[in-house]
């Protein structure tokens, strides 16, 4: 290891100081491994302490075993931190995660409502609060980047991404951007815009994602094509970058879609013109999860030229999964051949170290134990209740406006609870919740729909639980209404991309036979608006879109039964039919069911559109 007199080992020079300095020592093959984020699985003392890499991710589901608690995590990270730390310049790794929703790939962590439901709520003090816990959280193991915020503006429910979204509006998300000063702090007055921004021990570094029109491509297609004028593209989808940028944002991951037929990651026009020099970002810009391998055609061919073309184009950091070997030979090979400039490679090596720098883990590399209490405790978890009922959208309250059924009667005598996600946390959560693609069951520790229905109500009241009610139930004539959550099973990515959009599990059948015998609230889980047919929503007395509420079940009967009212209102368009998509607000002149922005009252009746 170098002398302790090196200047970029003294916390007292200047930052800028520190990156010239270490910068100057760097080997190509130091700097090169510093532009490599490898998967935890294949982070091996070989690539942490020989070759000093430079950053360690988990894929989504990727665990040091199953159900392991923060403290196990903290365990881990800090092991990979002290091979990094034994390297010759000892620079520590990154540790990156996707806390989306909470810390959310931990077991018994406090997961959120996913961005839609946020979205609803229109409270950017509430995101940046929800921020502010979710750092904790991921501090308390031993992390300190997480791949988040998501600003991708939905303009088709189709894609698959779709709960990643905060709206279809840009002002919403631009609102919604605030979770970035929640996760890394706020900065001083006077703080240069676009250099990156961390507060301290208690922060994580940010990740505003998918840069850039994720949200815009055609037919929602998942990695699709955004096809826009530039105007467009900046008005839309590239002005919460802004939001983010002036906020100090660490970092920015590129989306894998493409902009008029041409894909993000190869892009020098939009990632190096616009990001770095028009728009002033001075953290570092990371690809996707082996986005390289997308840039040819089969899959993963010719990935040198794929190096190339990234690495020219401006991306610093990439995310190569268990492609390290072959990144790393190639990239070495590229920058010898004068292929790749050594400008552009020193140019990544400093945005990295900045950040690193930044969010001072050459002082504090290892996890703070003492967070670990604070993890899954009662303050989160009651803020995450919070989120959950303000997030809640109440679309319908009783047949004739003047006998709203909500709130419901919490003493009545005897309830019906139905439907395939009134007892499933998994379903609740969704995507990215343990699982990559999330998971069904009790997946972690939290409060289902029917637990904190059974804890609300009074001492007297019977509550008759069937998933799918027996038409012996259904024939009972003494309950006094029933609630039905259905709704879409989890899903991420490409893996829920749906050109269909009707409620899965045959829960427009459930919600029919329970309604068609007694009055009934239902509560739609989903990422999305779904297909309500005129029919159906005539049957029903109540409908509730509760998005995917996360863990705190108790949010939700919070606002069914009177403790507060609603809020809620729509981020996105709720369409008739499949055929009118894409549906935004002020570009489509046919009627939606509920137009963005509406939700009803309990008290007043009225909705807020």
């Amino acid at each position: 290891m170098e002398s302790s007199s090196c200047i970029y080992k003294d916390p007292n020079s200047p930052i800028e100081a520190r990156v010239k300095d270490l910068l100057s020592r760097m080997t190509l093959k130091e700097k090169v491994a510093q532009m490599t984020q490898i998967e935890r699985s294949v982070a091996t003392p070989h690539y942490l302490q020989d070759l000093g890499i430079g950053s360690v991710m988990n894929a989504g589901g990727s665990a040091p075993f199953p159900n392991a608690k923060s403290s196990d995590w903290a365990d881990m990270v800090d092991w990979f931190q002290k091979l990094a730390l034994q390297s010759r310049l000892g620079i520590p790794i990154i540790y990156g995660i996707d806390a989306v929703h909470g810390n959310n790939g931990v077991y018994g962590t406090t997961i959120f409502p996913h961005n839609v439901g946020l979205g609803a709520t229109r409270d950017a003090d509430l995101v940046r609060r929800i921020g502010v816990a979710t750092a904790l959280e991921v501090r308390a193991c031993g992390i300190q980047y997480t791949f988040a915020p998501c600003v991708a503006v939905c303009r088709d429910p189709r894609w698959g991404r779709c709960y990643e979204s905060y709206s279809e509006d840009t002002n919403i998300v631009r609102e919604m951007a605030s979770i970035v000063t929640g996760l890394q702090g706020q900065p001083p007055e006077g703080h240069p815009n676009g250099y990156p921004f961390l507060a301290g021990r208690n922060n994580v570094i940010a990740c505003a994602k998918h840069f850039v029109g994720d949200g815009g491509t055609h037919k929602g297609l998942n990695e699709g094509d955004t096809i826009l004028s530039y105007e467009d593209l900046e008005r839309i989808h590239m002005a919460p970058y802004l939001d983010c940028i002036s906020q100090g944002v660490g970092t920015i991951m590129v989306s894998y879609s493409s902009w008029n037929g041409r894909q993000l990651h190869a892009h020098h026009f939009l990632l190096t013109e616009v990001l770095k020099d028009k728009l002033g970002f001075k953290g570092f810009v990371i690809s996707d999860w082996e986005a390289l391998d997308r840039l040819s055609k089969p899959l993963g061919s010719n990935y040198r030229r794929c190096v190339s073309t990234a690495v020219n184009a401006g991306i610093d950091m990439v995310m190569v999964g268990q492609k390290h070997r072959e990144f790393m030979k190639d990239l070495i090979f590229l920058a010898e051949s004068g292929e790749i400039p050594m400008t552009r490679i020193d140019d990544a090596v400093e945005r990295i170290l900045r950040v690193k720098f930044v969010a001072g883990l050459f002082e504090y590399p290892f996890a703070d134990r003492s967070l670990l209490d604070i993890v899954g405790c009662k303050l989160h978890r009651e803020l995450a209740r919070e989120a959950v009922h303000k997030s809640l959208v109440l679309l319908k309250n009783g047949k004739n406006p003047k006998k709203p059924l909500l709130p419901l009667d919490r003493t009545a005598k005897k309830i019906l609870v139905a439907g395939t996600h009134a007892d499933n946390l998994g379903y609740q959560c969704g995507g990215w919740t343990i699982a990559w693609n999330g998971m069904s069951g009790r997946i972690t520790i939290g409060t289902t729909i029917l637990d904190a229905i059974k804890e609300a109500i009074g001492e007297e009241t019977e509550v008759i639980y069937e998933k799918i009610p027996s038409p012996d139930t259904l024939a009972s004539q003494d309950f006094s209404f029933a609630i039905v959550a259905v709704g879409e099973d989890p899903y991420a990515e490409f893996t829920g991309d749906n050109s269909e959009l009707a409620i899965p599990f045959n829960g427009a059948d459930i919600i029919s036979s329970v309604a068609d015998k007694i009055p009934t609230l239902v509560i739609l889980i989903s990422g999305r608006p779904l297909v309500i047919e005129p029919w159906l929503l005539e049957k029903i007395d109540g409908l509730i879109a509760a998005w995917l509420p996360g863990t705190e079940g108790e949010g939700i009967t919070d606002v069914i039964f009177g403790d507060y009212d609603f809020s809620g209102r729509l981020p996105v368009t709720w369409f008739r039919k499949v055929e009118q998509l894409p549906m935004n607000f002020r570009d489509n002149s046919d009627e939606p069911l509920f137009p963005l922005g509406f939700g009803l009252t309990c008290k007043a009746g009225t909705s807020f559109d």
